[in-house]
């Protein structure tokens, strides 16, 4: 089981300092995927004249614009860190760098042409949809380091929930800011055709590797029991993977099958990005010759395990 963190006082639009050199303020847009809301984090020491750093500004919400500004008032916004293009993440980052002087607005490498979840499951529209309009100033690069006053941030990439996710190292705290890669309240949402499952593990078992601290994810409360947290998230991933398998042997075929039982006890509002989780995983056993699907890896595709 995943030992999930859940609780944890905050409210809405007010700074709460979380560590020696983190500030964080929660937006107010809760939902089945943002959890209580975008946390954007402020990096840096709280005194005047000093500079800081700006991960995820968040939607587009004046309130919440409003707030970060109060947040930030009396230092310079030296950076601003955008770890994926989703709308719960990056649409302020414009009006926020605006509002500050230009601070300049850093994120990895454009997505793919094809990136949202909704036009393949045909629903409407939800958080996990790309900003289409966002447009980085600086394009940061694994290993990249950005710098301020006592700070040091170190960019990793980390693709899987989406090809152009990037998230940040507080070298000073030995703390990750993980976007939406690992998550304490929920397992992360893998949606192809931009979310890659193997792309997905090669990253969580990156972040494993490097022994952090603490993890401080976009939503919801820190992760402080690290590697026991890391490792459980992939013993999830490694466990579905095999229900799946389980599923095909049972002589399920399609996706629709399958996840009213994989997903039995998950509300029914996450079934569709339930469904494109065990599509990731499906395209992944494909890939590795473990299935086959007819015609391809597709949500309609119909699938069985390849002969032994």
């Amino acid at each position: 089981m995943i030992p999930y963190v859940r609780q944890f006082d905050f409210t809405y639009g007010h700074r709460d300092q979380v560590s020696p050199l983190i500030q964080r303020v929660i937006a107010d847009n809760p939902g089945p995927f943002t959890f209580t809301g975008t946390g954007t984090y402020i990096v840096g020491r709280d005194m005047p004249g000093a500079s800081v750093a700006v991960i995820d500004p968040g939607p587009e919400d004046e309130a919440h614009l409003h707030a970060l500004l109060r947040a930030v008032k009396g230092r310079s916004v030296s950076h601003i860190l955008v770890t994926h293009t989703h709308r719960d993440h990056a649409p302020l980052s414009r009006a926020l760098a605006e509002a500050v002087g230009g601070a300049p607005i850093l994120a990895a490498r454009p997505h793919g042409p094809t990136v949202h979840a909704s036009d393949a499951i045909d629903q409407a529209s939800m958080d996990e949809d790309d900003d289409a309009d966002f447009k980085a100033d600086v394009i940061v690069t694994d290993g990249q380091r950005i710098e301020g006053d006592g700070w040091t941030i170190e960019a990793m990439a980390t693709p899987g929930h989406a090809s152009n996710h990037m998230a940040f190292v507080l070298r000073d705290e030995n703390a990750l800011f993980s976007g939406d890669h690992v998550m304490g309240w929920s397992t992360t949402v893998v949606a192809p055709p931009d979310g890659d499952m193997t792309a997905y593990m090669g990253s969580l078992e990156r972040v494993l590797a490097r022994g952090f601290s603490t993890i401080w994810p976009t939503h919801g409360p820190a992760i402080t029991q690290v590697a026991p947290f890391l490792k459980a998230y992939r013993d999830h991933r490694l466990e579905r993977e095999a229900q799946i398998c389980a599923r095909l042997a049972a002589g399920d075929a399609t996706i629709a099958q399958m996840v009213p039982a994989l997903y039995a006890a998950v509300d029914q509002r996450l079934w569709p990005a339930a469904s494109l989780s065990v599509l990731s995983h499906l395209i992944k056993l494909v890939q590795e010759g473990r299935a086959v699907a007819a015609p391809g890896p597709t949500m309609a595709a119909r699938y069985a395990l390849t002969a032994d």
